[in-house]
């Protein structure tokens, strides 16, 4: 273990420090927390915020005391990696648990209901029922949108709404529905699943029986929520909702004006393709089981806020989002999400906005766990000019202010229709051209500087 890197480090999702062992229970929870989340290492020795290492007498009685008291209070059993490390003139004792095929782990005095915890930041928080009940599915490896709703029939999955959705994809039959597990068989009658039903479910039933399934959008004038100026309840179907989320974003966030000595210059505060990635991850892995917590959508001057309900999946930590690490909490919205393409790749949707933030010159997206939520984080102020090679150069020089078609762009830059239309469809993507027309397929539509 490397114990010079992790002092470097600050306590968090995965790593907490504790001076001694005088308080055995605060101890235990670490443990219990690290092992229903995301795995961690414990140092004891080491003092709390100042990383200070004070060190430990006797270690190999601690070590010993450590084995029984992990063995005797935690259920089900842990068994965790405790080891002596050294560091100048003292010893550091190491625990390090690893995230459990076993959850939900809990204190024995307190009970499976009571004494099972999870990590959220550098804090141990207690896990309510529906938690409780979330590390179970994950154990038994189901999904919550993936089970039966046996109260309504299979005519509460409106056949219209999921057939428009697919109609730029494929012909939908009605016997799709089944395989994509928007129904599913329950006593001898197909039902619809949870994802069913918040996919393209009857507006009346789903919310009745998912009341808080929907995404709550509101513009702030300014940095804060002091004053509101403009805000929506989009209790859509969750296809067409994030159609209508990006739309109210667009509307109040992507399109600003920076006024020059001789003329207003206006351009796109954020890569469209960032902003989709959010939205749609937020509605892909929302814990749709929590109540009173619809996904919110926050524009301000300075950023666009999109929070979704819900930890990240258990096993998860931020840096292994970063990298490209994904565990999809709602498999039938990610199976039908994917089929309809706003679902690119598994595990690309962090990786693709921040590359598109990076490219547009603006800082990398925040990932952040706040309580029971996750939220992503897109900052509006350009940190740098965004890279440019020769042709996109040529490119931008060759649309003028009031526009131009795919096809005067090409003849002017000597290049394919076809290779300047799929470098065009990149700058558009990083917020530098905006594209104006009636739809994908529109042979009139026109592109402008940003």
């Amino acid at each position: 273990m490397d114990l010079a890197d992790l002092l470097t480090r600050p306590e968090g999702k995965t790593l907490e420090f504790k001076r001694d062992v005088s308080s055995p229970r605060g101890v235990l929870r670490s443990l219990v927390a690290f092992a229903n989340t995301s795995g961690g290492v414990l140092l004891i020795g080491v003092e709390d915020g100042t990383s200070h290492v004070r060190g430990v007498t006797e270690p190999l009685d601690l070590e010993e005391r450590l084995a029984n008291l992990i063995s005797d209070s935690i259920a089900p059993r842990l068994v965790p990696d405790i080891e002596i490390v050294s560091w100048r003139n003292t010893q550091v004792v190491a625990v390090q648990i690893y995230p459990s095929p076993s959850r939900p782990h809990h204190l024995g005095q307190e009970g499976p209901e009571n004494g099972v915890y999870v990590r959220v930041g550098s804090t141990n928080r207690r896990a309510d029922p529906d938690l409780v009940e979330e590390l179970r599915r994950y154990a038994r490896g189901e999904a919550y949108d993936e089970q039966a709703m046996p109260e309504i029939g299979a005519e509460a999955i409106d056949l219209g709404a999921a057939t428009e959705a697919f109609s730029q994809v494929r012909e939908l039959r009605p016997t799709d529905l089944e395989t994509l597990r928007l129904v599913t068989p329950h006593q001898g009658r197909l039902v619809p699943t949870v994802g069913g039903l918040l996919l393209f479910g009857r507006d009346q039933e789903r919310s009745r029986l998912l009341p808080d399934a929907w995404i709550q959008a509101g513009r702030f004038l300014g940095a804060d929520k002091a004053e509101i100026v403009d805000q929506r309840e989009i209790r859509s179907n969750l296809v067409r909702g994030v159609e209508e989320a990006l739309d109210f974003v667009r509307r109040h966030s992507l399109y600003s004006a920076d006024i020059g000595p001789v003329r207003r210059t206006d351009r796109w505060n954020l890569p469209p393709v960032a902003v989709r990635e959010a939205v749609v991850n937020a509605v892909a892995h929302a814990d749709y089981r929590q109540r009173g917590a619809p996904i919110r959508i926050a524009v301000f001057d300075d950023r666009l806020e999109v929070e979704n309900p819900g930890l990240l999946q258990f096993g998860l930590t931020v840096d292994d989002l970063r990298r490209g690490v994904s565990k999809l909490r709602n498999r039938v919205i990610g199976r039908v999400f994917h089929s309809l393409g706003l679902i690119e790749q598994w595990g690309s949707g962090i990786q693709r906005m921040t590359t598109a933030c990076l490219d547009a010159g603006l800082p990398p997206p925040d990932l952040e766990e706040i309580g029971g939520r996750f939220r992503v984080t897109l900052w509006t102020q350009r940190v740098r000019l965004p890279p440019l090679d020769t042709r996109d150069r040529e490119i931008l020089a060759a649309i003028p202010a009031d526009g131009a078609l795919t096809s005067s762009i090409a003849r002017a830059i000597d290049l394919s229709a076809r290779a300047t239309r799929t470098r065009l469809i990149k700058l558009v993507e990083r917020g530098l051209v905006r594209e104006v027309g009636a739809g994908p397929r529109d042979p009139k539509r026109r592109y402008y500087r940003s």
